[in-house]
């Protein structure tokens, strides 16, 4: 009999624009997800929200897909990114996706752990984080939620332009987790282990806590160029990565 196992995967950004990655998460739903104990999405599934009511075919397309999964028998747990905040309960109950809080402890086979997407731990992207208070407000939300469906396609559209310029305007230290938030936020949920997404930098990183225990912190990758996820079974945590299909390829062989 197979190991049990738990896949935890971020920053797939899906959008029409990527087809490829799209296709990634269609086969790895219908692969290796089938496979797990529960999938945990932690933020940025897709390049951008503007809600739940986008009649943007790709949406219905993965919500399908993600609904085939949970019909199969395994649990998808979804934690907003900054990218999908505007996420809500409409989309999240078509596709079959259960809700977390942006700082949930889940226990992995004897193992509590701290799932967050990872964005709050930037703490030195001064701007980002005046702008993350601002959009966190229950009020702003509902606000832009109740704007004609035009206007935040004009929004997302305008996000979208503006995140690809603060990118090349900001340095990497910056737009990277802030080191001693770590620790922080590691002791005030009582746990030895972080896993998160955001960054874009997928790694193990190992530190020492201030009572001196170890700790580890998992960074999930993005699925730009490879699909990537962590695999957690009782023996032991794995990263995988795997290379995106070449659609044209495909298409000149049909």
């Amino acid at each position: 009999m197979a190991e049990r196992s738990t896949l935890l995967i971020a920053d797939l950004h899906l959008s029409p624009d990527r087809p490829d990655i799209t296709q990634a998460f269609l086969h790895f739903l219908a692969g290796p997800a089938r496979n797990a104990d529960a999938l945990y999405i932690l933020g940025d599934l897709f390049e951008v929200w503007i809600g739940d009511d986008n009649p943007e075919p790709l949406l219905q397309q993965v919500a399908t897909a993600i609904r085939q999964l949970t019909d199969f028998g395994v649990p998808v747990y979804f934690c907003h990114g900054n990218r999908d905040f505007l996420l809500k309960q409409g989309y999240a109950g078509r596709a079959g996706m259960q809700l977390l809080s942006p700082h949930s402890v889940v226990d992995f086979y004897g193992t509590p752990t701290l799932l967050m997407h990872g964005d709050s731990l930037c703490t030195l992207d001064l701007g980002y984080q005046k702008f993350r208070r601002w959009w966190d407000q229950p009020w702003w939300q509902w606000l832009i939620l109740h704007t004609p469906l035009w206007y935040r396609q004009h929004l997302g559209r305008k996000a979208r332009r503006v995140s690809a310029s603060d990118k090349m305007a900001k340095s990497a230290l910056i737009m990277d987790v802030t080191p001693e938030e770590v620790p922080k936020v590691l002791m005030l949920h009582q746990v030895q282990h972080l896993i998160h997404g955001h960054t874009h930098r997928p790694a193990v990183h190992e530190l020492q806590l201030p009572d001196d225990r170890p700790a580890w912190r998992y960074v999930l990758g993005d699925w730009y160029q490879q699909s990537a996820y962590l695999e957690i079974k009782p023996s032991g945590w794995q990263l995988h990565f795997a290379a995106l299909p070449n659609l044209s390829d495909a298409q000149n062989t049909d």
